[in-house]
Order: structure tokens, then C-alpha cells, then sequence
């Protein structure tokens, strides 16, 4: 069974979103660094408030130091898997910005939203070129941010495990078991005209 025959969508649409999926079984393969920085410049042209762009990011490629210390700031159960995988990336945004013709600094409310939809870019470009992504929220912000240096004013909402796709064997039997693409909820439970009139 393909993936697409695994994750069918009710109505039409690139398979560039049904085929995405985060394993978490990695080869260990090494990333070209042309590579990854092509899945960086994608996110460079995601959609953001104002034109802000307040993503950043801050990456570790496997077998160097970088790497290491994103890896350290997993939570174990994370860095169980994610130490096979090729690169690490932490996903931040900048909570402030400066307006175009302003000299001071006002907050960016939007600056999550706009990393979101950075880090989605990333993701679709790390699939078109054959290597898979896991974004994590298990990982320790307050270690994050000094052994990355991050300064205060900026967030962190994720580490990123890029690599490409091993056997799941390699994974722990309760693992193994969840190393499938998921599903969705139906639009009937996410969408509606006008009015909220959805479950929470």
C-alpha cells in the first residue's frame, strides 16, 4: 500500500499534502548542505504579516557539534529516534518587528502563525526532494535557547528532524506500531460558513 492509498482525500488535490507524513525512522544518511538550504529557501518565500518574515532558523547537521546540542535539548524519548536522522533544525520567530519607516520595535502578534506556515514550506520541500521531516515539541525551550544562544525576544516552537525514511525495524516495537501516515478529521469537523458551529 502506497502512501497516497493510505491517506485519500475526500476531494481533489496536489498529492504533495496527502503524501507528506512525519516518520520517525531514519537511514543516517548525510544531507548535502545544498540541500537542506534549498528547504530553507522555500520557507524564505512563505506567506507573512506585513511582509515581516519572522521565521528563523538554526540547524545541526549530523556528526557535528550543531547537531549535538540541538539533540541535547530533546526531551529522551525524542532523541531516541531523532539521533539517526541527517539534520536538526530549531524553528524560531522574532515576537517583535520594526514597521517600514518606524525606528522602534512593536510586537509582531503574528510571528507564530508566520513561522508555521514557513516551516510548512520547508516540510513540502524536504518531501518534493525525497527526504522526510518531523517536527517536535518535546524539547527543552529554556536549554534550547542557551545552547543556541537565541536571544530572549525570540521564540522557539520546534525542532525539526530531516533525514530520509529508514526501516521502521529500527525502532522500538510501541514505535514500529505507529510508523504509518495518520489521518484526518473530516471538513465537516473543521470548516463552516459564517457562523462557529463546531466542536472544540
Amino acid at each position: 500500500m502506497t502512501m497516497s492509498d493510505a491517506r485519500t482525500p475526500t476531494l481533489p488535490i496536489a498529492p504533495q499534502f496527502t503524501e507528506r507524513w512525519s516518520p520517525r525512522a531514519f537511514t543516517g544518511e548525510p544531507m548535502p548542505l545544498d540541500t537542506l538550504m534549498a528547504c530553507f529557501e522555500a520557507a524564505r518565500w512563505a506567506p507573512s504579516a506585513s511582509n515581516s518574515q519572522p521565521w528563523r532558523f538554526v540547524y545541526g547537521l549530523a556528526g557535528t557539534p550543531a547537531f549535538d546540542a540541538l539533540l541535547a535539548t530533546l526531551v529522551p524519548f525524542n532523541q531516541g529516534w531523532a539521533q539517526h536522522a541527517s539534520a536538526l533544525v530549531a524553528v524560531l520567530s522574532t515576537r517583535t518587528t520594526t514597521p517600514p519607516g518606524q525606528d522602534a520595535a512593536v510586537p509582531a502578534p503574528w510571528h507564530a502563525f508566520d513561522a508555521g506556515a514557513a516551516w510548512m514550506s520547508l516540510a513540502l520541500e524536504a518531501h518534493h526532494q525525497g527526504w522526510i521531516t518531523h517536527a517536535m515539541g518535546g524539547f527543552d525551550a529554556a536549554a534550547l535557547q542557551a545552547r543556541l544562544g537565541v536571544p530572549d525576544d525570540v521564540a522557539a516552537h520546534a525542532v525539526v528532524a530531516i533525514g530520509r525514511q529508514g526501516d521502521k525495524a529500527r525502532l522500538p516495537d510501541a514505535l514500529q506500531a505507529r510508523e504509518t501516515p495518520n489521518q484526518r478529521k473530516p471538513l465537516s469537523e473543521l470548516v463552516a460558513e459564517g457562523r462557529w458551529t463546531l466542536a472544540g
